[in-house]
């Protein structure tokens, strides 16, 4: 421990380590509301750790200063962080800039011409990888990272050269020129989009103050050759600023500023310069004239690249002063007023520029708020460009220049602002505005943070106008810092594909150097035949140089072993790819219109191999839409609303009285529709939204309507407060047309929900100002007069409202999180309603709902105004100002009375729970990067499914390095003592869901910056991936890009990221596969990823299906070419056994030149862009097969040598076979020509090693289509009708071949023993593997082909399309089966059933297991209570077993292993008699809406149903058609639970329901569904 942690202090040390067990393991927990409660508290204990420490340093002296230095310089020797800067945020680098307005430059900041010596970038932003001028050179580097490539290059030179023979030297390059060319072209393409995309943003209009001098740019900025050039001198209107003038000159309006009134927010305003108008009608801006501010038309809200808004001034007009102001503005300084408005660029931008931002329009670029149009000096951002999140944030104006409000006053300030260097910290901003008061020449200063700080990329929200100075421009502007330089990705394959190339380029090598050096020992011997028949063939005299020219010529023959054509096929086969993905229906986004887009075409493939995805929360999980779904108040619970986590909860218990969605959305409708008849009775609403009403609960309609009830009091008071506690902004869009339409504008969406919910149950916000709230209960209307507003932070965790009622009296109103608020409560509180509400907000919690709790309390004026005086002092303190009036809100904010209760539902995307669990069965893991705090991430993950209540969850949060890592280690023991030691090989990639205990983290930004140094980073990398999930909160996006590469790399990972915001980008780029999500903007993040489609789950079927086809495809192709290349070779290199090594080619070169082009490249370009081991629906139902991509098991090293060896022993057979033949046999023709030339024996063997490589492409082929038997066949043939036709040319070394062999029986005979003896070995290889060693996929596909599989799917036989069935009689959607032997192995076994355990063996016994059928990812069992439960996809068993009992699969267990013919068959639908009732159980739904149930339970009794219906089936008999159940199925219940279900508790039966389904079958309309109400007090509620 280094020196200064040697006495620490006590309390401190305590708050660090109180999260660590006495044994060194952290502490963990299980449910939402326990991992919620245990964020927080860890959140109080770093504050409180911060304030320990600044109280320590407050009291330090000098003393302890002169240690803390001495400290300081130790720590800096030992390389350590000093103790004052751990906590602190990382130092910013870089130089400080000083920007001047309407000041001179310093003389020590200008150069001898007087010219600025600092330059600073342009606004000009560049996300293209090339320009007109790199693209060739930059490209070809690319290229040629490709060690193939200088491989080609060279064998393209060499035969340039006369002396080494080659026989067509035109011809060599072509191939190589043909690669460069397709793929620079395909390069270009990619990158022209995104320049086009850049130069939209770069020519987007700006607002800037024109006719005033920048100082801080020089007179002359333009390039030395732009001067020389003559080009863009300076005060010339560029043409595109030009024609941006002309097109908006006919505009003729004018820019006037002014604060806002208190009736309108009209200070943005027009005037028509060609016609007078004298209208004085309210709402006008007075003394302007012009149209409303709401009949301008602005900019498209969701548009990125900001487009050119109609609301456009000319560039001729001046701004009107409205007031006086103090601050900077001197009003005695003289003006020329030559500044105005000027129209230009978003390019043309500089530091230093007056910039102007009006209502709904786009910030160029960082800027610091000088002043807006609000009268409180605020304005609103949307950050939906940049995160995804479409709440507004609100910023104010710098305090000393908020007077501003024309361009004379701009004119008339004088100020530098100190400004931080440009760095990524989009949270995190510090400058200082010097300046002289005007009145007393006094200096004076005024800190500027991020409150005051624009970034670029967001939007302008509510506000007229903003007026602002440019900090940070182009590359230099925080979001373009956290994007980082576009990459150059190249898929895993490709990379190992380099691997193979050198070890074909040795084994070329090789075969050279034999050749030369026996052919120069061959060619020294003297007194040999050769020197009468070979007199003058050699090149030289001497038996070296000859040797050498041998070398280079054999370098040429044997060329294609490293085959360019592979490179060719693969570009064509990632195209064709590409299309595939491109043309899916089921990537089909109605909505944008948009289909899956692929980017980057050459990293299919490894969509294949992902093992981990990082996804961003906010707009690609969720829809960043808020609900309110339930409510506490008084200890009672209203909302009948399923949340995706109930669901998905209920599924994993296998709860079999679940409804269905489509059943749960059908009653939810009808009981809305009782509710709102209920309130619309009670009293009148003029504000009501009836289809944005949330809060279904005709119960609460019934509590508000029932005057004499003492439940309605506190409803009232309830949501009244609820509609006056917030900082929420009312707007009327439509005034004229829809006076009572309201729309919210809030800083985040819960309050924006909150208020929404109190409107449309009857308690509507309508209006706020400075003087009163107003708001309407229940039709009555109530003004309250604001008197503070304690605002919501991530520390406080809670908002205070104090209000003077109608009546008079002060009351304060506060919500905020439980535990926060349940510390202030009163101490003669009720505890009894405490209890009750602590429990509801507990179940609120672990349904996936975001909780608040609401409470208040009575001021006496005395109390309230001695608080005034306090918290005005702290808001005027100079010194720790948020830590003084934090304490100030602790002397009001106590005494409170709970009033009850919110729970609001972030609206997941559709599909997200269920895409994420097919996900985890595939084994990826999933991780959640967010920049929301940390209690938002915890309730997003559970509800979607991430974080399950099984699950321990560890809550990482520390301030200090060693506080990290000790919890790290903590972490790591707490697994180690579960789990055991980590195995981290190859063969254990992908995890198994339930086949261990589950362990999660939940970290925040400040610690993962801890985490992520070199000292931690190792340990946070084992801890982090022997989790099965992993979320992140606060972090910035360069974090974001740092975890992913620290798992990336360290791990040596597949990684794919997901995003839809600008904050995203920095991820997708660093991840192996960058995906983004099309939004109605144009979302950033799809701009810059590879791959962009509209929904997350559409990543399910992308990576399941076309990802693992990929994958399989592009691995075998790569086998394929390479085993066809050695076949080829290397019969050319046993024939120079034969001559003296002389480089001879055995082929005719036509052969040579079509054999990669013409006669083998089409039977394996169809193998990688068209063959399926199994059909997309068998890939979905059975995801586990993906894990064979992440372990990388099909492109090995092994299968590479497998197929080189293969192709050595083939090569062998078709060349020694004829060879043989010709040599021992009678080598005549049937025309009397003997078989003796060597193109007839050359093309002996080339037929022969066609067909082989031919044949032996098909037997790979799983998938056979009738192209694939056009292509396979039909290669042959064209080899075939090439020797016929090529055998009528004249030719000196090919004639009459077509007569000469293919007459004679002995050459067919030949060519067919050489195939069947070369592909003998293959073949018998192959069904041994099959039959006696299959994989899972084998199993799937034999099951699809042979077995019931489709028709377990619900798919028709192609023999039986005639036959329409339907999707939801499919047996396996109803129907039970056992689970394989392999599904319930023990935890150590491997997942992939064709592999070997370590020790060897082979754990599913295949050959001597009979098969039982394998399960589908959603088959749905029958429930059995004795039965183990099975979670689905799971491969073991979760079963309940006595403490201390080891989880072993059974030794009698002895299930038949995947046989088609042992799954049950499917057994006739029964109909439903009268009596026929279903035990104390609701019945199961029909079908679900996804391909299967995901949801398995063995059953007890037997798997088939009885075939005909009897009165009293067992209670496993499944239901199959719920839809017309017969009376007695929904006969009232006796076995009620807890207090009952009374006949009161459905009082909220719609009168007027009807069913036309349930009308026929004769029931009950209002019975039919209150059995299974989904009433917080229903037996069977979720």
């Amino acid at each position: 421990m280094p020196a200064f942690r040697r006495n620490p202090d006590p309390e401190d040390t305590d708050d660090e380590t109180d999260t660590v067990d006495p044994e060194l393991r952290l502490r963990t927990v299980r449910t939402a509301a326990s991992t919620i409660a245990e964020s927080i508290r860890a959140e109080e204990r770093a504050e409180r750790r911060k304030t320990m420490r600044k109280k320590r340093s407050f009291f330090r002296g000098r003393g302890d200063k002169k240690r803390a230095a001495q400290a300081a310089q130790a720590a800096k020797a030992q390389d350590t962080t000093p103790p004052s800067e751990v906590a602190a945020a990382p130092p910013v680098t870089g130089l400080r800039r000083n920007i001047y307005v309407n000041m001179p430059l310093p003389p020590d900041e200008v150069n001898r011409e007087g010219e600025p010596i600092v330059r600073y970038v342009r606004n000009k932003v560049r996300t293209s990888k090339y320009t007109v001028i790199t693209f060739i050179p930059k490209n070809l580097y690319e290229q040629f990272r490709r060690v193939a490539n200088l491989y080609f290059l060279a064998t393209a030179i060499l035969p340039v050269f006369p002396i080494f023979g080659a026989a067509s030297p035109q011809t060599a390059a072509l191939p190589l020129l043909f690669i460069l060319v397709i793929t620079g072209i395909k390069d270009g393409v990619e990158d022209y989009r995104r320049a086009v995309l850049d130069e939209e943003v770069n020519n987007s209009a700006a607002t800037k103050l024109g006719e005033w001098k920048n100082v801080n740019q020089p007179s002359d900025p333009r390039k030395w050759f732009e001067k020389l050039l003559g080009l863009n001198p300076p005060g010339k209107v560029t043409k595109g600023v030009r024609k941006l003038r002309e097109r908006e000159a006919a505009e003729g309006k004018q820019i006037v500023l002014s604060k806002d009134g208190d009736e309108s927010r009209t200070s943005l305003s027009t005037k028509d310069t060609h016609h007078d108008s004298h209208d004085g009608e309210e709402g006008y801006f007075a003394g302007a004239g012009g149209r409303r501010l709401d009949d301008i038309q602005s900019m498209d809200e969701h548009s990125y690249p900001p487009n050119v808004s109609i609301d456009i001034q000319g560039s001729t007009s001046t701004s009107v002063k409205s007031r006086s102001s103090t601050g900077v503005v001197d009003y005695r300084k003289r003006v020329n007023g030559t500044a105005r408005w000027d129209r230009t660029l978003w390019k043309k931008l500089e530091v230093g520029d007056i910039v102007l931002l009006r209502d709904n329009e786009q910030v160029p670029a960082d800027v610091v708020v000088l002043c807006t149009s609000d009268a409180d000096n605020m304005c609103y951002l949307e950050t939906k460009n940049l995160d995804g999140e479409t709440n507004l944030k609100p910023r104010k104006s710098v305090r000393a220049t908020s007077s501003i409000t024309s361009e004379d006053d701009i004119e008339r300030i004088s100020f530098v602002l100190d400004s931080e260097p440009p760095h990524q910290n989009l949270y995190l901003y510090h400058g200082v505005l010097r300046y002289n008061d005007p009145v007393t020449g006094a200096q004076k200063q005024e800190s500027v943070t991020i409150n005051e700080l624009l970034l670029r990329g967001c939007t302008v929200r509510n506000t007229a106008w903003i007026i602002g100075l440019v900090v940070f421009t182009g590359a230099d502007s925080k979001i373009m810092l956290n994007g980082g330089d576009t990459p150059s990705k190249r898929s895993k394959i490709e990379k190992e594909t380099n691997f193979n190339v050198i070890v074909n380029f040795v084994v070329l090598i090789v075969m050279c150097l034999i050749s030369a050096i026996a052919n120069g020992v061959l060619d020294g011997q003297a007194g040999t035949s050769a020197n009468f028949f070979e007199d003058g063939a050699d090149p030289t005299g001497s038996s070296v140089v000859n040797a050498i020219v041998t070398f280079a010529s054999c370098l040429i023959a044997f060329q294609n072993i490293v085959p360019v054509s592979l490179y060719i096929s693969i570009e064509i086969v990632k195209t064709i790819q590409a299309f595939f993905i491109s043309q899916d229906v089921d990537m089909y986004y109605k909505p944008f219109d948009a289909a899956c887009s692929p980017k980057t075409w050459n990293i299919s493939d490894d969509l294949g191999q992902i093992e981990y995805i990082f996804s961003d929360k906010t707009g690609t999980l969720t829809q960043n839409i808020m609900e309110f779904q339930k409510c506490s108040v008084r200890g009672v619970t209203y909302g009948e609303g399923v949340t995706e986590a109930q669901r998905g909860q209920a599924k994993r218990q296998g709860k079999v009285d679940a409804l269905e969605p489509e059943e749960q959305d059908r009653r939810l409708k009808v009981m809305k529709g009782k509710t709102l008849d209920l309130m619309s009775r009670a009293f009148k609403n003029r504000y009501l939204q009836p289809e944005k009403l949330t809060l279904i609960s005709p119960k609460l309609a019934e509590d508000l309507a029932d005057k004499s009830s003492e439940q309605r009091s506190h409803l009232i008071a309830f949501f009244r407060a609820l509609a006056i506690c917030h900082s929420v902004l009312s707007d009327r869009p439509d005034s004229t047309n829809k006076p009572f339409h309201l729309d919210y504008k809030a800083e985040s969406p819960d309050e924006a929900a909150l208020v929404a919910a109190a409107r449309d149950v009857g308690f509507p916000f309508v209006h706020k100002s400075k003087d009163g709230i107003d708001i309407e209960v229940m039709g009555q209307p109530e003004r309250y007069t604001p008197l503070e507003l304690l605002e919501f932070n991530s520390t406080r965790k809670r908002m205070s409202v104090i209000v003077r009622n109608p009546q008079g009296q002060i009351v304060l109103y506060c919500k905020g999180a439980d535990s926060v608020i349940y510390e202030r409560l009163a101490a003669d509180h009720d505890p009894e309603l405490k209890e009750k509400t602590s429990k509801d907000m507990e179940a609120f919690a672990n349904s996936g709902l975001r909780t608040l709790c609401i409470a208040y309390r009575y001021l006496t004026e005395q109390e309230y105004m001695e608080w005034q005086r306090i918290y005005d002092a702290a808001c005027n303190s100079t010194t720790d100002r948020d830590e003084q009036i934090d304490k100030a809100n602790e002397k009001i904010e106590h005494s409170l009375y709970i009033l009850g209760a919110t729970a609001l539902e972030d609206k997941l995307q559709e599909g997200v729970p269920d895409a994420i669990e097919t996900l985890h069965n595939a084994g990826i893991k999933l991780w959640i990067l967010t920049g929301d705090k940390v209690q938002t991430a915890i309730e997003i993950g559970f509800s979607c499914n991430l974080l399950k209540s099984d699950m321990e969850i560890m809550i990482l949060s520390a301030d200090t390095h060693h506080a990290a890592q000790l919890q790290i280690e903590g972490g790591l023991n707490k697994i180690a003592s579960v789990l055991g030691p980590p195995s981290l090989g190859p063969q254990k990639r992908g995890f198994v869901p339930g086949a261990q205990a589950a362990f999660a983290i939940v970290i925040d930004g400040d610690t993962l910056r801890h985490a992520l140094t070199p000292q931690l980073k190792p340990l946070f990398l084992d801890l982090a991936t022997q989790c099965e999930t992993v979320v992140c909160c606060r972090v910035s996006p360069a974090q974001k890009a740092l975890v992913v590469k620290l798992v990336k790399e360290g791990r040596n990972a597949m990684t794919l990221s997901i995003g839809d915001g600008a904050n995203d980008v920095a991820m997708i780029q660093e991840a192996n596969v960058g995906c983004g999500l099309l939004g109605y903007e144009g979302s950033q993040a799809a701009m810059s990823a590879d791959y962009a489609f509209g929904q997350f789950r559409f990543l399910t079927k992308l990576l399941i299906v076309h990802g693992r086809w990929s994958y399989q495809r592009i691995a075998d192709m790569h086998s394929n070419f390479f085993y066809k290349n050695m076949i080829w070779t290397f019969a050319m290199f046993w024939f120079l056994i034969f001559n003296s090594f002389d480089a001879t080619y055995l082929y005719q070169y036509t052969f040579i030149l079509l054999y990669n082009l013409v006669f083998t490249s089409l039977p394996v370009i169809a193998l990688g862009a068209f063959d399926q081991d199994i059909n997309a629906r068998a890939a979905m139902a059975f995801p586990q097969l993906y894990v064979r991509g992440i372990r990388g098991l099909e492109y090995t090293k092994l299968k590479f040598w497998a197929f080189m060896l293969d192709g050595l022993y083939q090569s062998a057979v078709v060349f020694f076979i004829p060879f043989l033949v010709w040599t021992f046999g009678l080598a005549v023709s049937w025309n009397g020509k003997t078989i003796e030339s060597l193109a007839d024996f050359g093309t002996t063997v080339a037929v022969a090693a066609i067909f082989a490589a031919n044949t032996f492409v098909g037997m790979n082929t799983t998938y056979w289509t009738v192209l694939t038997w056009i292509i396979v066949i039909g290669s042959s043939f064209v080899m075939l009708l090439w020797i016929v036709i090529y055998s009528f040319f004249e030719s000196n070394d090919f004639v009459d071949e077509v007569v000469v062999l293919c007459g004679n029986g002995m050459f067919w005979l030949t060519v067919l023993m050489s195939v069947v003896i070369a592909l003998g070995p293959r073949f018998v290889a192959k069904f041994i593997a099959k039959v006696y060693y299959p994989l899972d996929k084998d199993i799937v596909r034999e099951m699809w082909v042979k077995g019931d599989l489709k028709d377990r799917l619900g798919i028709q036989h192609r023999k039986s399309r005639n036959n329409k069935g339907r999707l939801e009689q499919a047996p396996m959607f109803h129907h039970p089966h056992a689970r394989s032997e392999s599904e319930i192995s023990t935890y150590q076994q491997d997942i992939e059933l064709g592999g070997l355990t370590a020790g060897g063996s082979n754990p599913s016994s295949l050959s001597a297991s009979p098969r039982t059928p394998l399960t589908p990812v959603h088959e749905a069992q029958s429930p059995a209570a004795e039965q183990p439960s099975y979670d689905h996809l799971s491969p073991t068993p979760r079963e309940t077993r006595p403490a201390g009992d080891q989880r072993t699969t059974s030794p009698s267990f002895r299930g038949s292993y995947y046989s088609a013919s042992a799954i049950p068959m499917s057994s006739p639908e029964p109909s439903l008699q009268p009596g026929y009732t279903l035990s104390q159980d609701p019945p199961m739904s029909t079908v679900s809406p996804n391909p299967v149930t995901p949801f398995a339970h063995p059953s007890q009794g037997s798997l088939h149903p009885p075939p005909q219906p009897q009165p009293s089936p067992p209670p496993e008999t499944f239901e199959m058609h719920v839809r017309q159940p017969s009376d007695e199925l929904y006969s009232p219940r006796t076995d009620h639970t807890h207090g009952g279900v009374s006949e009161s508790s459905y009082m909220t039966a719609y009168d007027g329901f009807t069913d036309d389904h349930l009308q026929q079958s004769g029931h009950d309309p209002e019975g039919s569904w209150r059995e299974s109400t989904y009433s917080t007090y229903s037996a069977h509620a979720l």
